[in-house]
């Protein structure tokens, strides 16, 4: 008679290990992001008036963003490569050169720290900024608890798997809290917001425009 196995189990302490915290001393890209924003407009002959108007922040926010002053959210990212009319990742993390990533855990390194103009957000990581033409952005992001945010609706999909910590999702008019090893995936169409529930969380997001 063959023995029942019991059924696998979420080992937390394997994620630690393998997200760890993420240094924002090591942010030495952070200003890249909105100067790729500021040379992809130039390069394209778009004016920060006709940006303010495909994206729906002021002139004076655009400034802000392009000099390095305020780093816009993800979902804000995405509207800035629609409106531009330039791959999500070329804007994200640049644009890479080779076909394939290896990105091994001690070599990573901070991408942006995203936050509104009194509250940071999360910081995240990108895992395929050396890849070229790629189709999705695979992120390793550390979410920080919010109280007050609007939800974000754009284009594209998201799929979001929690490796450490407690996450809250709100997705339409439904809400949802997720622990390690549980994931959603949606429709960006959706109004969204997803924070960490109290202190931190780490979780691993792939978006596809």
């Amino acid at each position: 008679m063959v023995k029942k196995q019991d059924p696998p189990y979420i080992n937390v302490d394997y994620f630690q290990e393998l997200t760890g915290e993420i240094d924002t001393r090591k942010l030495n890209r952070e200003e890249a992001l909105g100067e790729r924003i500021k040379n992809i407009r130039l390069e394209k002959g778009i004016g920060l008036d006709a940006l303010a108007d495909m994206t729906g922040f002021s002139i004076q926010d655009l400034e802000k963003i392009e000099n390095g002053e305020f780093q816009p959210q993800l979902g804000a990212v995405m509207k800035f490569s629609k409106a531009l009319d330039a791959a999500l990742g070329r804007i994200l993390s640049g644009e890479g050169e080779n076909s394939y990533a290896i990105v091994k855990k001690d070599e990573r390194t901070p991408v942006a720290r995203s936050a509104t103009f009194t509250q940071k957000l999360y910081t995240y990581y990108s895992l395929a900024s050396e890849v070229k033409g790629r189709n999705m952005e695979p992120l390793i992001v550390q979410l920080e608890e919010v109280q007050e945010e609007d939800k974000s609706v754009h284009s594209g999909e998201e799929f979001i798997f929690v490796l450490t910590g407690s996450v809250k999702v709100e997705i339409g008019e439904e809400e949802y809290d997720l622990s390690p090893g549980d994931s959603i995936y949606y429709l960006s169409t959706t109004p969204h917001k997803v924070t960490a529930l109290e202190g931190k969380a780490t979780i691993l997001a792939v978006l596809c425009e």
